[in-house]
């Protein structure tokens, strides 16, 4: 069965964003649980450990919609302490990936298309947004309006990161992901995840890969926002890059509660010409999301359960990247994620999590 996406890739992100959501969240009934929530997470009881990540949840419109469809753990898309453009138009275009998208596949490029013939749960698809944002004086406000539709046993994120700016210096870039998290923190959302791994605006980078800068950023951040829970997002860390991940794991631990992996693997994006797909500066390379980069987010899942039971480590694990079925769900669960969220496969399915609630009740109980 196909369905309409709820973020409609074919209009712009403006669009979207004043017109939207579509499809199943534009017309849905709340979904009524029933009895008490048996989950936790970060101190906070859930009905499922599932929702939708960062990225196709641009303002409270959307939330409203997520927790009516029965996502539990949903993201408010990631915001700055300023205005920021969103990148040129098309933002999403399916890619040809045979099965798993490996690093080494990563490394060639990738043809973009805006349709593809796979079936919904086995494609991939560029997601190049550059985390854009209407400024604060928008966000703070309509976060307050999305904190409202957070009902019993459901937990809304907000999603942060910050913003290069002329004559900014490490550390003052480092104090703007702390600015941003302020914000967010006076509003009373009750849990703040940093985005260290977004590969999507090329002069900020993937910060994740540097100790230094992770350490300052969640230190920095935690002096903000007090005691409010702190996720920290990463990307994937090959199995050669083991030894820095500890390191990363270890400058984090101090101050986050959770980890969130993955965010996307990064791929050149190309036209059936050869020529650069997504137009615009510096976006040839692209975050690949959807079926293709399962494997890598299950492997970190693995490795983060694997380094805190090593170490004693009290973090929990959010688990990211090819949700696309009930199936997916289950091996994130057991691979130990306390969370499993859901991007791409959210939203071509949006009923995606009554799915999970009707044929996975109860079967895993960590």
């Amino acid at each position: 069965m196909k369905y309409e996406p709820f973020y409609d890739y074919l209009k712009t992100f403006d669009d979207n964003f004043d017109d939207g959501p579509f499809g199943a969240f534009k017309k849905t009934k709340p979904f009524k649980p029933q009895g008490k929530p048996q989950y936790s997470f970060l101190g906070y009881k859930i009905y499922s450990p599932f929702g939708i990540a960062a990225g196709p949840l641009p303002n409270s419109k959307f939330i409203k919609a997520a927790f009516d469809m029965g996502f539990d753990v949903n993201c408010y898309k990631t915001q700055r302490s300023t205005i920021f453009p969103v990148n040129q138009f098309p933002n999403v275009l399916f890619v040809d990936v045979r099965g798993d998208l490996t690093l080494e596949k990563a490394k060639k490029p990738l043809v973009g298309s805006l349709t593809t013939t796979k079936d919904r749960g086995e494609f991939s698809i560029t997601n190049s947004f550059g985390n854009p944002s209407r400024g604060p004086q928008f966000w703070q406000k309509d976060l307050k309006e999305a904190m409202k539709y957070e009902g019993k046993g459901q937990l809304l994120i907000m999603g942060v990161v910050g913003t290069i700016k002329k004559g900014f210096s490490d550390e003052d870039y480092y104090d703007d992901f702390a600015a941003s998290a302020e914000i967010a923190n006076k509003t009373g959302v009750r849990v703040i995840e940093v985005n260290l791994s977004c590969p999507n605006v090329a002069s900020e980078g993937i910060l994740c890969f540097t100790p230094g800068a992770v350490e300052a950023i969640c230190r920095k951040v935690r002096e903000k926002i007090g005691k409010t829970p702190l996720i920290a997002k990463v990307g994937y860390y090959g199995k050669d890059r083991q030894e820095l991940l500890e390191i990363v794991v270890e400058k984090m631990v101090p101050y986050v509660g959770a980890i969130a992996a993955i965010n996307t693997i990064p791929a050149p994006v190309v036209d059936a010409k050869g020529n650069q797909a997504l137009p615009g500066p510096n976006r040839l390379m692209s975050g690949i999301c959807g079926a293709g980069i399962k494997w890598a987010g299950v492997d970190m899942v693995r490795r983060l359960k694997d380094i805190r039971q090593k170490k004693g480590y009290g973090y929990e694990i959010v688990g990211v990247g090819g949700v696309m079925d009930v199936d997916d769900y289950r091996d994130y669960r057991e691979a130990g994620a306390d969370v499993v969220m859901s991007a791409t496969g959210a939203m071509w399915n949006p009923y995606l999590a009554r799915e999970i609630k009707g044929k996975s009740r109860k079967r895993i109980s960590h």
